[in-house]
């Protein structure tokens, strides 16, 4: 394994689905395939709670778009492709990124889940790394926390709890979110 042979992101997206869990979960780092633990049901309902605060954002704003499992070519020769939970662009075309298996263009905004032991351990340099390439701000979100750790370029680092309100009024003016509801279990899902 440690003998393969470095694989650019244009191979590491056409052999993705060939991976375990067709490549769900899977990254490139510096040119190596990494696969992370596949996440639990906490991860699911989190993004879906949190694309619902962003889709409402969006629409009653028009302003910026987000993305989902997008790909963010971060450095090349050799390639690394991360995968964080949703990303968020403020300029350029609206939606223009959505569609593309990955990216090179850098968000305003990167929001990653902490939601299995793998993330957890990496998730320090991930922000850390991601704010190094340009991103201006990093929201880390801890399920089993019930947390949410945010860290931008130009502010102190903030950690919130379930009591507090998620936003960054100079990112996304009107954007507020209680980190409780971030974490709760649709209707539906108690039955």
């Amino acid at each position: 394994m440690l003998d393969d042979p470095l694989i650019t992101a244009e191979q590491f997206i056409e052999s993705r689905f060939d991976l375990p869990e067709a490549g769900q979960w899977a990254e490139l780092e510096a040119g190596k395939v990494t696969i992370l633990q596949p996440p639990d049901l906490d991860h699911g309902n989190t993004i879906l709670n949190l694309s619902k605060a962003l889709a409402d954002f969006i629409q009653n704003t028009e302003l910026g778009y987000a993305c989902f499992d997008l790909g963010m070519m971060m450095e090349a020769s050799p390639d690394t492709v991360r995968f964080p939970a949703a990303c968020y662009f403020l300029t350029g075309n609206r939606f223009e990124e959505t569609d593309k298996p990955y990216t090179t263009k850098i968000p305003e905004l990167v929001i990653e889940l902490a939601s299995t032991a793998d993330r957890r351990a990496i998730i320090s340099q991930r922000m850390e790394d991601f704010l190094g390439w340009g991103v201006g701000s990093v929201w880390a979100i801890d399920p089993q926390l019930q947390e949410i750790a945010v860290v931008s370029r130009n502010a102190p680092a903030v950690t919130l709890g379930q009591n507090d309100i998620l936003e960054q009024q100079s990112l996304l003016p009107s954007f507020q979110c209680p980190v409780e509801k971030l974490f709760a279990e649709p209707s539906w899902w108690a039955g």
